[in-house]
């Protein structure tokens, strides 16, 4: 663990890209700000990539669709297949854009196998992070932005069509939740926390606002 987070330390200090990600509930709306961050950012002037885990890749695609359109996956298979992902899509697509001095703005990363796997199928949240920084080889966003939703408003929002994560319990999605929210809290220089419910143009000034500042950081 302690090689991985010196791996990440070392990337941000010299890799020319900047590595955004977005974390939250399902029915947050991370799709649509992802979508008015890549746009602000090309408008002035940055090559962006856009992506998502799982399915940020050919392979990563199919992963996808056995993990959330499949049969049933055991918790631990389900854990297995997001680190594979995540390895494969950091080795083809994330490392060498960032080498490339690219933005790189993914959909989830990370935080949401921490929170998922680790806390709502409780696996245990030191062996999921072990797991998953393994998988990465260290490589952690420069910004983490977390829309907070809460159960109830996330399935308001996602309507009738679910997939497997989508249609847990609200136990399950609460303690995803709470997994988010402790996460943050223990680095709250790297992470922000914004309020899921508020006005899409509020939340993408928030987003712009701090995305600023990770850059001013570097």
């Amino acid at each position: 663990m302690t090689e991985n987070l010196a791996a990440a330390t070392h990337r941000q200090e010299t890799a020319p890209g900047l590595f955004v990600c977005f974390e939250g509930g399902d029915g947050a709306g991370k799709s649509t700000q992802v979508r008015l961050l890549a746009e602000a950012l090309e408008s002035r002037g940055s090559s962006v990539v856009v992506t998502r885990q799982p399915g940020g890749t050919p392979l990563g695609a199919r992963i996808r669709e056995l993990v959330l359109h499949g049969d049933h996956v055991s918790a631990r298979a389900e854990a297995l297949l997001f680190a594979a992902d995540k390895a494969h899509h950091v080795d083809e697509l994330i490392r060498p854009a960032l080498e490339r001095g690219q933005v790189v703005v993914t959909d989830r990363y990370v935080d949401s196998a921490i929170t998922y796997q680790g806390t709502g199928r409780e696996l245990g949240r030191d062996e999921i992070t072990a797991l998953q920084h393994w998988a990465v080889g260290g490589l952690l966003p420069d910004l983490t932005i977390v829309l907070d939703v809460s159960p109830e408003a996330g399935r308001r929002r996602r309507g009738d069509v679910h997939d497997r994560l989508e249609s847990e319990a609200d136990d399950f999605h609460a303690a995803v939740r709470r997994g988010y929210l402790e996460l943050a809290a223990r680095d709250p220089e790297r992470y922000l926390v914004l309020d899921a419910t508020l006005s899409v143009e509020h939340l993408h000034a928030a987003v712009v606002d701090g995305v600023a500042r990770a850059q001013d950081r570097r």
